[in-house]
């Protein structure tokens, strides 16, 4: 029990103290008191026997009683009343739990968990949520346990390592400071095992046709499937089991990647691709191929000669290197110089004719053959050659007749009329031929214009012109271009028009 304050000394005052009177019993709302009379302090020099006590405030405001056979002076009529203390505050109203979590829900389910999201509750309290407890039990018991040690914030939980099989009931509790909410339970028990789906096998585009890689290429294909639970991958080869020294093998949840590090032809074939699940199974197929370099042609045979052609003729290869073949390409060498040159290139028959040959020499003939690879790397000689013989020939030169250039001056373009505005250069053009040159000469008004600077005219090719340069009112008129050799002379006229600067109306 805690003691009670001493009493407050009060001054001493010069009326008389009032007769004690007994306390009345202390209301059931007051605080406890000891049932011992407590004794007040001792004040030296006070002339009242003791100080008046107060009584400490009870519950709805109101001043507890004094204890019986305390020794309080009651205060006198008239008199002020001692400080009260100050009231405590009001006690808080007591913490609740949260309300229970919203949509439970199972977003997926595994062969070893099970994945839950829910909605956090609508009413969470003061002081916050501390986080979630996800518990499970056994379909057929009710020994729940907590999946989680530790207070998941997130709304969402995977609960791992589960038998497959097993049937769970599961439920979500939110935690506060007040303690767990309701339970938001799952309306079902979960069975504990993969969802199925239907394998799948979705092969890319460039491996529905026939997939070509050069000897020595890598090959890396992936080729991504679908399927739960996860997919039994099988390969084969040709309807053989893949030998795993060659080719490489490496499948996941989501795909299958076929790897051949150092390709060889022998690695062409159908390949086949199983993916199962139970009972359902997707198969696909792929050909690959593996090509290189051609040999060269079987034979090459000149078959005939004439004038300055050669007919040859020969067969394909042996090896064609795993693919088709694209053409052939024939070269010539003289005998003379040993040098080889490309007569034909991407030639797609066995037969040609070589034409152009030079006469008096003799040519041998190799052919390569070509695939999607490139040329082969050798080629096939013709055992014989082809000689073109000289022949007799009586040479008649043509007669010559020479022709005689000379020609009067003639205009093929004459001058045209133009018009020009004061001040503005303009030019006349003309073209004329004629042999021996012609010579030039330009007239206005019947006047020759001569080295007079303000023209300038020129005669280059054929092509003869008169710049007037900055012309004046007085510049126009007709211009005559007249051209002159011993053979004769050609005149040619046009017209030039000056005009005068427009004036803008605000000016005049």
């Amino acid at each position: 029990m805690p003691a009670k304050p001493a009493p407050i000394k009060k001054p001493p005052k010069k009326e008389p103290a009032p007769k004690k009177e007994p306390a009345p019993e202390p209301a059931p709302e007051a605080l406890p008191v000891e049932a011992a009379p407590v004794e007040a302090a001792p004040v030296e020099a006070a002339p009242v026997e003791a100080a008046p006590v107060e009584a400490a405030p009870a519950e709805g405001g109101e001043a507890a009683p004094a204890t019986e056979g305390a020794s309080v002076a009651a205060p006198a009529v008239g008199e002020a009343a001692p400080p009260a203390e100050e009231p405590k505050p009001p006690t808080p109203p007591p913490e609740e739990p949260t309300s229970v979590p919203l949509e439970l829900a199972v977003e997926d389910v595994s062969d070893t968990s099970v994945t839950i999201t829910w909605r956090p509750p609508e009413t969470i309290g003061n002081s916050g949520l501390d986080g979630y407890t996800v518990e499970i039990c056994k379909e057929g018991t009710e020994d729940w346990k907590a999946a989680n040690e530790d207070l998941t914030i997130s709304c969402r939980y995977v609960i791992k390592n589960q038998t497959t099989g097993d049937r769970l009931k599961i439920r979500v509790v939110a935690m506060n400071p007040a303690g767990r909410s309701p339970p938001a339970s799952h309306p079902e028990p979960v069975l504990v095992k993969e969802v199925g789906e239907r394998p799948h096998i979705r092969l890319p585009r460039f491996l529905r046709q026939r997939y070509v890689a050069s000897v020595g290429d890598k090959v890396n294909l992936t080729i991504p499937f679908s399927g739960k639970p996860k997919p039994l991958v099988t390969w084969t080869k040709d309807g053989q089991p893949l030998d795993t020294k060659k080719v490489n093998v490496r499948s996941t949840e989501r795909d299958s990647i076929l790897f051949i590090r150092t390709a060889e032809r022998d690695d062409s074939g159908h390949y086949e691709m199983s993916v199962k699940v139970e009972s359902f199974e997707d198969k696909a197929t792929l050909i690959l191929q593996i090509v290189e370099l051609p040999g060269p042609p079987a034979s090459v045979k000149v078959l005939d000669t004439w004038g300055f052609n050669v007919a040859l003729e020969w067969t394909a290869p042996k090896d064609k290197g795993n693919t088709e073949i694209t053409g052939y390409t024939i070269q010539k060498a003289d005998k003379k110089t040993g040098d080889w040159f490309t007569v034909l290139e991407h030639y797609h028959r066995m037969n040609a004719t070589i034409s152009d040959l030079i006469m008096g020499n003799t040519y041998s003939f190799r052919v390569f053959s070509e695939n999607k690879c490139g040329i082969s790397e050798d080629a096939t000689m013709a055992k014989e050659t082809a000689s073109i013989l000289k022949t007799a020939i009586d040479y008649k030169p043509p007669e010559f007749k020479s022709h005689d250039f000379n020609e009067a001056p003639k205009f093929t373009t004459p001058p045209s009329d133009r018009a020009t505005t004061v001040g503005y250069s303009t030019r006349l053009l003309a073209s004329v031929r004629g042999y021996p040159k012609p010579k030039i000469e330009w007239i206005r008004n019947q006047m020759v214009i001569g080295e007079d600077p303000k023209y300038r005219q020129m005669f280059t090719e054929g092509i003869c012109s008169l710049e007037i340069r900055k012309p004046g009112n007085w510049d126009g008129g007709v211009y005559t271009c007249r051209a002159k050799n011993p053979l004769g002379e050609a005149i040619a006229t046009c017209k030039l028009e000056v005009k005068q600067p427009a004036v803008p109306e605000s000016e005049k």
